[in-house]
C-alpha cells in the first residue's frame, strides 16, 4: 500500500498547497481549510509549547487555569519551532505531521482488515473504503436536504464518524485512529498469543496520551466484546471464551487506567476543565443519519458479522460487539456523544468485505464487482469535500484567510506587548490572534472559553462603545484586559477617540486597526 499511501497524501496535501500560493497581497492563509476556529485554537497550543508550555492553559480564557496534560501531539510539535516566521513553522509543522500520520494509518488499517483476509485485494478494498469512503450524505446534498433533522449529514462534519474529514484536517485523530487500530488488532491477536494483550495495553495508553477520548472509547470497544462474548459463551456454555478474553481485556486496558483517572480526576476538580466541558458538546444527531451514514455498509456488514459468529475465535467477535455498540457509545449520557463511535467505520468496512467475500449467490467475480460498486457509491462524499476544498482555498476570504492588515496588527501586538497579556478583541479576531501572537484574549473559541454566553455580549458592548463608563472599568478589570483591538470601524467610536481616552492610550494604528493601552 506504499504507492496508495503516497497518492492519499499528494491528494490531501493539494488543496492546501492551492491555499498558501493564493494567499498573499491582502490575504494571509490562516493555514486551514476545514474546522477554521479549532485548527487556530491548535495552533496556539503549538504556539505556547513553543515559548516553554508543557501543560495545557488555554489562551482563549481569563479564567485561572492550573494546567492539564492534554494535546500533547501539539505540544510536542510545538516544541520543534523557534524564531521569526513562528506562524508558518507552526502551521507548516502541523501539516507535516498530518500528511506523515496518513501513511501511518493506512498501515494501521491495512494491517487490521490483515486479521481477517488472507487475499490481498480483500484488504485493500478496505483500506480505502476506511479511508476514501463516506456515506450516503452525498444524497441529501444532491437533494437540497443539506440540514435535514437538524444537521448536516455525518460524512460532512464528523471526522471520527469516518475518515477523511480526519486526514483533511486533523493530525491528532490520524495518530488516535492508528493507535486505536493497533490496540484493538494486537488485542485480537491475544487470542492466539496471550503476550499480545500487553502490547495492545502499550498502544492503548499512548492513545490515552495522544487523544484520551479515544482511549474511554477503546475502554467500551473493549467492555462490549467482553459483555457480548459473555452472552454468546453463555448460550453456547462455553465459560472458558469469557476467560481468556477477560484477561486480555484486563492486560489491555490496564496500562492506560491510570491515564484515564488523571483526566477522570482533572476535569472534575478543577473549575475551568469542568466550565470547558459543560461547553464542549458534541451530540449524537438524529439516528436516522447514522442509518443514512452507515446504510452503504449495513446489509453486508450483518452478512459479515453472521460468518464471523461462526467462527471458533472469540477475539474476533470484537467487530460484532463494536457494531453492535453504536447506539450506546452515540447516545451515551455525555455532552461528547458524537466522539464515541471513534473507528467503528473500520469495523463495518471489515464487516461489509467478509459479506461480500462470503455472499454465496454470487460468483467470486460478482462478488468483487459488488464491492467494487459499493466502493464507488461510498465516494461521492469525499469528491465533494475535496474539490469545495480546493475552491475555498482558490478564493482568499475569511474564515480560512486572514486580512493582511489584521496579521501586521497581530505582529505587532506579539512583537510589542508583554507575554502573556490579555488582549479584547471581536470574537473572529480573537479566535486567530492567539495564533500569531503569545497573548491571552478574552473569549474566541467555543468550548475553550469559559463562560463565553455571559462574557461575549459584555465584549461586544465594550467594543461598540455601549458599556457605561463605571461597567467599562468593571468589565475592564473583571477581566484583566491590558489592551484592546479594535477593528476597522470601530476605532472611529468617541468612547475611543483621542480627546476621551476613557481609560486608553492608542499604542497603533495602521490599516484601519487600532490597538489601545489600558492606563491601570
Amino acid at each position: 500500500m506504499t504507492w496508495y499511501s503516497l497518492a492519499l497524501i499528494a491528494l490531501l496535501a493539494a488543496p492546501y498547497l492551492v491555499a498558501f500560493t493564493s494567499g498573499g497581497g491582502d490575504w494571509e492563509f490562516s493555514g486551514f481549510l476545514v474546522g477554521v476556529e479549532d485548527g487556530n485554537s491548535y495552533i496556539a497550543k503549538m504556539r505556547r509549547a513553543a515559548e516553554g508550555e508543557w501543560l495545557f492553559r488555554s489562551p482563549y480564557s481569563t479564567a485561572p487555569q492550573a494546567g492539564v496534560l492534554a494535546f500533547l501531539p501539539y505540544v510536542l510539535l510545538g516544541k520543534l519551532a523557534a524564531g521569526v516566521g513562528m506562524h508558518l513553522q507552526l502551521v507548516s509543522l502541523f501539516h507535516l505531521a498530518r500528511l506523515l500520520l496518513i501513511a501511518v494509518e493506512v498501515l494501521a488499517v491495512y494491517r487490521f482488515a490483515a486479521l481477517f483476509f488472507e487475499p490481498e485485494r480483500w484488504r485493500r478494498w478496505v483500506t480505502v473504503m476506511a479511508t476514501l469512503g463516506g456515506g450516503l450524505g452525498w444524497v441529501l446534498i444532491l437533494a437540497g436536504r443539506g440540514n435535514w433533522l437538524g444537521s448536516l449529514p455525518l460524512d460532512f462534519h464528523s471526522p471520527e464518524t469516518f475518515g477523511f474529514l480526519a486526514l483533511l484536517s486533523l493530525p491528532h485523530l490520524v495518530l488516535a485512529r492508528a493507535l486505536l487500530l493497533f490496540g484493538l488488532g494486537d488485542h485480537i491477536r491475544a487470542g492466539e498469543q496471550g503476550r499480545r494483550s500487553w502490547r495492545a495495553g502499550l498502544w492503548l495508553a499512548l492513545l490515552a496520551l495522544v487523544h484520551p477520548l479515544s482511549a474511554v472509547a477503546a475502554a467500551a470497544v473493549l467492555a462490549a466484546h467482553l459483555g457480548w462474548v459473555l452472552t454468546v459463551s453463555a448460550i453456547r456454555r462455553t465459560g472458558s471464551d469469557v476467560r481468556l478474553v477477560a484477561q486480555a481485556a484486563l492486560r489491555s486496558a490496564l496500562p492506560m487506567s491510570p491515564l484515564l483517572l488523571y483526566y477522570v480526576w482533572a476535569f472534575s476538580t478543577d473549575p475551568y476543565l469542568k466550565g470547558w466541558t459543560v461547553q464542549n458538546r458534541i451530540l449524537a444527531p438524529h439516528p436516522i443519519h447514522y442509518l443514512l451514514a452507515y446504510g452503504l455498509l449495513v446489509l453486508p456488514a450483518v452478512a459479515g458479522g453472521m460468518s464471523l459468529m461462526r467462527q471458533p475465535n472469540p477475539f474476533r467477535w470484537l467487530l460484532v460487539s463494536w457494531s453492535l455498540a453504536l447506539p450506546l457509545l452515540a447516545y451515551a449520557p455525555t455532552s461528547l456523544q458524537r466522539r464515541l463511535p471513534e473507528g467503528l467505520w473500520v469495523a463495518l468496512a471489515v464487516l461489509a468485505a467478509i459479506g461480500l467475500r462470503d455472499y454465496a449467490r454470487l460468483t467470486p467475480k460478482g462478488r468483487w464487482s459488488a464491492a467494487v460498486a459499493v466502493l464507488a457509491l461510498s465516494l461521492p462524499t469525499t469528491l465533494m469535500l475535496w474539490l469545495g476544498s480546493v475552491q475555498l482555498a482558490a478564493r482568499p476570504r475569511q474564515p480560512a484567510f486572514v486580512p493582511a492588515a489584521m496579521v501586521e496588527a497581530f505582529a505587532w501586538i506579539d512583537a510589542s506587548l508583554p507575554a502573556g497579556s490579555v488582549v479584547a478583541a471581536s470574537f473572529e479576531a480573537s479566535n486567530a490572534l492567539p495564533a500569531w501572537s503569545e497573548v491571552f484574549v478574552v473569549v474566541g473559541h467555543g468550548p475553550e472559553s469559559v463562560g463565553l454566553e455571559a462574557i461575549l455580549p459584555r465584549l461586544n458592548a465594550l467594543l461598540t462603545g455601549d458599556l457605561s463608563t463605571g461597567d467599562r472599568s468593571a468589565f475592564l478589570a473583571e477581566q484583566g484586559i491590558d489592551a484592546i483591538l479594535l477593528d476597522p470601524g470601530q476605532a472611529v467610536l468617541p468612547v475611543w477617540s483621542v480627546d476621551q481616552t476613557g481609560g486608553a492610550t492608542q499604542l497603533y494604528d495602521e490599516r484601519g486597526y487600532v490597538v489601545l493601552g489600558i492606563q491601570r
